[in-house]
């Protein structure tokens, strides 16, 4: 049973709301990601999204495009992040990691090579946003030979079919991504997300994590009242970025958004 498996059955027994932050892998510079995944962790956090730069995040807003920028600067490459994992897990056996980027990086290693080393490095799961289900055959025959999760995104215009495809296809969980467009933007429609959760699980054995439009605890907590798992990457990486010139304050005090969010998901689930 893989992390992923376990993390959100202990939470579905416990009643509780997932909540998975999002931060860009070597933002802003390569020795403050393994000490901020800890912390985020200490924060509340169940399931950690290492983002793997790319010189062209078609899919990301300006903040994440600005992250993958400055750990480019520092020529941050998909092997080193592996090694971020791998040094995260010496402290850590048990917190889920998935790994969430395009393409590209992985076919430039390789299918079969890449999965293999991320299973190596403690890796759970892998969401490439530019890979639809309909064409990554080769490379889930690799992933799953290697036991890692395939997590695939769900859009407001997914229909039955294509839901039941992405579940048989993947694994980990189904990410809902609330709203057509690039991460950061805000327009979070909660009564739209929960009507179409509702579909969703319809055709789906998968836990639901939702993501694009949550930015603080309020609009978490919100989504925690009926998601799996809540996805948090743009405010976070905005706290990042307001730290650039203290780099060593970015473990202490992003995180608190973090804490925040679990706190107000925590009381919401406790009095539903």
């Amino acid at each position: 049973m893989s992390r992923l498996v376990t993390r959100f059955a202990t939470l579905r027994e416990q009643g509780r709301t997932a909540l998975i932050p999002y931060i860009t892998a070597g933002d802003p510079q390569p020795l403050v990601t393994v000490p901020l995944m800890h912390a985020l962790v200490a924060a509340g956090a169940d399931v950690l999204e290492l983002g793997v730069p790319f010189s062209d995040p078609m899919a990301d807003g300006p903040v994440i495009q600005a992250a993958c920028e400055r750990a480019l600067e520092h020529h941050v490459s998909l092997r080193q992040i592996l090694d971020m994992v791998s040094t995260f897990r010496q402290q850590d056996e048990q917190t889920p990691v998935v790994l969430m980027g395009y393409l590209n990086p992985v076919e430039v290693m390789g299918y079969e090579v890449f999965s293999r080393a991320a299973h190596e490095a403690g890796v759970d799961g892998v969401l490439t946003v530019d890979l639809p289900p309909e064409e990554a055959q080769d490379l889930l025959v690799s992933l799953k030979a290697e036991g890692l999760d395939p997590i695939f995104l769900a859009a407001p215009t997914s229909d039955d079919e294509r839901i039941r495809l992405m579940s048989r296809a993947g694994g980990g969980f189904l990410y809902y991504v609330s709203f057509k467009g690039v991460t950061g933007a805000n327009r979070l429609d909660v009564q739209s997300v929960k009507d179409k959760l509702t579909q969703i699980r319809a055709n789906t054995e998968l836990p639901v994590g939702v993501g694009f439009g949550i930015s603080d605890a309020e609009s978490a907590a919100r989504i925690a009242e009926f998601a799996d798992a809540v996805v948090v990457g743009s405010a976070l990486v905005k706290r990042i970025a307001a730290l650039l010139d203290s780099p060593e304050q970015i473990p202490v005090q992003a995180p608190q958004l973090i804490a925040e969010m679990r706190a107000a998901m925590d009381r919401v689930v406790a009095t539903s």
